[in-house]
C-alpha cells in the first residue's frame, strides 16, 4: 500500500506481544505477581523469555493495535514506531505489514538495546499477567517521523504511552505541526491515568495547543483535569471521546454531547485492547465523514468484538462484521 494517501497514521510504542499459556506455578516460581503488568529490564526479559513454553508472537502496542484494527475494517493506514535490528524487530515488521499497515520506520542500531517485548502469560482462568521490556521503542526521536506519511494522512493518532521521554514529547509536537500545516487532524489517546499523573502539565499543553480529537476513559479524563466528576472534565479540543466501560461512551463536541450505548457482549473474555479498538472504529467512521453517533456505534461494535476474545487483534474481518451489523 502506498503512503501517498492514508486515512490514519498511528505513532506509538512498537512492541512485540509474546503470548504463552502457562500455570500459576510458573508465575510463582518466577516471582511474578499474577494479573499485573510489570516493567522489566532487558536481562530479565531475555531470561524469562527463555523459560516460557511455546508462544505466539505478534506486533503489539496500543497504537499498533488501533491501526491493525483500522486496516481490518478496510481503511488505509500507516504506523510509525521504533524497533531494533533484531529477530523480534523482524517479527514486528512482518506482522504489522501483513495486516495491511504501511510501516517503514528505520530500526534502532544499538546492539545492547533489543526490540520492545511484552511477555504475556495466560493462566487457565484466562488471567493475563504481563512483563514488559520497553527496549528500542523509547528511543523514538523526531528524526523518526515520516513527514510524507503525516502530511498525507487525514488523522495522525498519537499514543500517550510513548509520551514518557523528552524526545517523544518533542516528536508529538512536531507531528502536530506537520499535520496542521497540511490541514490535517491530530488525535491523542491518553492511554493510562498513571501516564497522565506523571505528565499532566505537558499533556494539558498538548491537548490545548495541538490536539483536535482526544480519546480517554473516565479515569484518564478526570485525572487530566483533576476532578472527581466526569461531567466537570470539559475538553479543550474539537472533539473528546470518552469511554465508560459497560456504560458505553460519550462524544463531546463544541455543539453537542452524544451518549453511545455499549454494544451487547455475550461474555467478556478479555478487556485488553478495548480502548484501542474503540479508537479504530471511531476514526474509521470519522475519516469517512459519518455522523458522530454512527462513529460511536462503529467504535462500540469494534470494542465489543475484541473483549469477547483473547488478545487485542480481531480474529475475523472487522469489515465484514460492520457489514453484518449494517454499521458501515
Amino acid at each position: 500500500m502506498s503512503k501517498d494517501k492514508l486515512d490514519v497514521v498511528g505513532i506509538g510504542n512498537a512492541i512485540v506481544d509474546v503470548l504463552c499459556k502457562t500455570d500459576d506455578a510458573f508465575l510463582k516460581n518466577n516471582h511474578i505477581h499474577k494479573g499485573t503488568m510489570t516493567l522489566i529490564e532487558t536481562d530479565q526479559a531475555k531470561a524469562l523469555y527463555a523459560k516460557m513454553g511455546p508462544c505466539i508472537e505478534m506486533s503489539g502496542g496500543s497504537a499498533a493495535n488501533t491501526v491493525a484494527a483500522f486496516a481490518s475494517m478496510g481503511g488505509k493506514v500507516g504506523y510509525i514506531g521504533k524497533v531494533a535490528d533484531d529477530q523480534m524487530g523482524e517479527v514486528f515488521r512482518h506482522d504489522i505489514r501483513s495486516t495491511g499497515v504501511v510501516y517503514d520506520t528505520l530500526p534502532l542500531l544499538k546492539e545492547d538495546v533489543p526490540t520492545s517485548r511484552c511477555l504475556i502469560m495466560i493462566t487457565p482462568d484466562a488471567q493475563r499477567t504481563m512483563c514488559t521490556n520497553l527496549g528500542a521503542s523509547v528511543f523514538f526521536m523526531p528524526m523518526d517521523l515520516d513527514e510524507k506519511m503525516i502530511k498525507n494522512a487525514q488523522v495522525t493518532y498519537l499514543e500517550g504511552y510513548l509520551f514518557d521521554r523528552a524526545h517523544a514529547k518533542q516528536s508529538f509536537r512536531m507531528a502536530a505541526e506537520l499535520a496542521h500545516a497540511a490541514g490535517k487532524k491530530i488525535a491523542l489517546t491518553l492511554s493510562d491515568p498513571f501516564c497522565v499523573d506523571r505528565h499532566r502539565d505537558d499533556f494539558l499543553e498538548l491537548v490545548r495547543s495541538h490536539v483536535d480529537i482526544l480519546f480517554a476513559n473516565e479515569a484518564e479524563i478526570m485525572s487530566l483535569y483533576k476532578t472527581d466528576s466526569f461531567p466537570e472534565a470539559l475538553p479543550h479540543c474539537e472533539l473528546a471521546v470518552i469511554t465508560r466501560s459497560e456504560k458505553g461512551s460519550v462524544i463531546i463536541s463544541k455543539k453537542e454531547t452524544i451518549e453511545i450505548p455499549a454494544e451487547p457482549v455475550a461474555q467478556v473474555v478479555d478487556t485488553t485492547g478495548a480502548g484501542d479498538l474503540y479508537a479504530a472504529g471511531f476514526l474509521y467512521g470519522y475519516t469517512r465523514g459519518k455522523p458522530l453517533a454512527q462513529c460511536g456505534r462503529i467504535a462500540s461494535i469494534a470494542a465489543a468484538e475484541i473483549i469477547a476474545q483473547v488478545g487485542a487483534r480481531p480474529q475475523r474481518s472487522l469489515s465484514q462484521l460492520l457489514k453484518d451489523k449494517k454499521a458501515a
